[in-house]
């Protein structure tokens, strides 16, 4: 039998469609509590403090740096190769009209400058296949793949629909890896648009577009093989207000992007994904999810929990908000779905209504079908995850 809990925040309600009473509960036990107390203290003391510049941040580059290069991703090649391929100098121009939110400026990924600099967009892809191989050690190299692989796996399950001649919006592209990957995906769409506001992001995945460099597994010098498409446009934009017409995208992709926002700035990315989807267009959210066990568990450790949320300056309003989110989705967009995609991370598909959601309100109940936990309330994929101090799969 079913059961439903009812959650209400900020004034959205939302109803979790559970198949057992024994899942919610085990689910509730489980799941990411607030921080507070004298740990937390201390931990937002230390990210605000010298330690922040001068050693959690240095601690966590060099983390992921030897994560890369201990599983095969030649992340310091690869580097030296990318900063040689400009000229970058007077490249990374905003678009007249463009302005950055002040969430956007804050220090990010080891970077002071955040995302807009260079080095961040040189080294976004070598970081996202190291980010693979901690989720999917057993793969190397191409554990990036696999990690992709599982959410485009949990999208098929929850009814992902391109349809012909369709366009794509994929919201924070960073330098396009996402977006490359769901034109290869998606041969049937016609136009796959990505937006980001790091200049440098897109000018480095413009750039990549162009060299089309092979992967070194092909003999090439990038970290993976990247195979041009005219489909693709990539655009420096505030994805938040795109200036897309009304209803005129089919699908709007949003991954791994709102764990690096305030939840206030996630919300205006589903409204705005609301407003140019075309009825019966759909949302795809992908993220890190705080309900599983596996993060639960980190999050409350302060300790590593800090090694993360060095880089990660929302981290933990992100996991305090993300049902805020939920919520939201649930109240604007119809057929919520949610299903784990990897032991951390899920997946979730909704559908704009055809008519306005006053209209049939009543019919829609703000219900998410979640599918993150099996009946025992256990989370419903295994996690894979290296340890936090952990750099390759002994």
């Amino acid at each position: 039998m079913r059961s439903r809990s009812h959650q209400a925040f900020h004034g959205y309600q939302m109803t979790y469609a559970s198949r057992t009473e024994e899942e919610f509960e085990t689910r509730e036990a489980n799941r990411s509590q607030p921080r507070t107390g004298l740990a937390q203290s201390l931990l937002n003391f230390a990210l605000s403090s010298p330690l922040w510049k001068y050693v959690l941040v240095p601690q966590a580059r060099a983390n992921i740096v030897k994560t890369a290069e201990s599983n095969g991703v030649r992340w310091n090649e690869a580097l030296e190769w990318i900063k040689v391929q400009g000229p970058w100098d007077g490249q990374d121009k905003m678009p007249p009209g463009v302005d950055y939110p002040e969430y956007y400026l804050k220090p990010f990924h080891a970077y002071e400058e955040g995302n807009i600099n260079w080095g961040a967009a040189w080294e976004q892809e070598l970081a996202g296949r190291a980010v693979g191989a901690r989720n999917f050690p057993e793969y190397g190299p191409n554990g990036e793949d696999a990690f992709r692989s599982a959410f485009d796996e949990a999208l098929d399950e929850l009814g992902s629909v391109v349809p012909q001649d369709s366009t794509i919006v994929d919201m924070g592209c960073g330098t396009g890896t996402s977006t490359r990957r769901l034109a290869e995906r998606y041969s049937q769409a016609k136009n796959i648009i990505g937006i980001d506001l790091s200049p440098n992001m897109v000018v480095v995945g413009k750039r990549l577009l162009e060299l089309a460099p092979k992967g070194v597994d092909e003999g090439g010098p990038w970290v993976t093989t990247i195979q041009p498409d005219d489909r693709i446009e990539l655009k420096i934009g505030d994805a938040a207000t795109t200036g897309l017409p009304d209803s005129s995208a089919d699908v709007v992709n949003i991954g791994l992007v709102v764990h690096e926002l305030p939840t206030a700035a996630s919300i205006s990315l589903c409204e705005e994904a609301h407003r140019i989807l075309k009825p019966k267009g759909q949302l795809w959210l992908t993220e890190m999810d705080f309900d599983s066990p596996a993060f639960a568990a980190q999050r409350s450790n302060p300790l590593l929990f800090s090694l993360i949320r060095s880089t990660e300056p929302f981290l933990d309003e992100y996991a305090d908000g993300c049902a805020d989110l939920r919520a939201y989705i649930a109240e604007t967009y119809q057929d919520v779905k949610i299903c784990a995609a990897t032991g951390r991370h899920y997946a979730l598909i909704a559908t704009k209504p055809i008519e306005s959601r006053n209209d049939v309100a009543s019919q829609m109940d703000n219900i998410i079908d979640d599918r993150r936990f099996d009946a025992d309330g256990s989370y419903a994929v295994a996690d894979t995850h290296l340890k936090t101090w952990e750099t390759k799969k002994n």
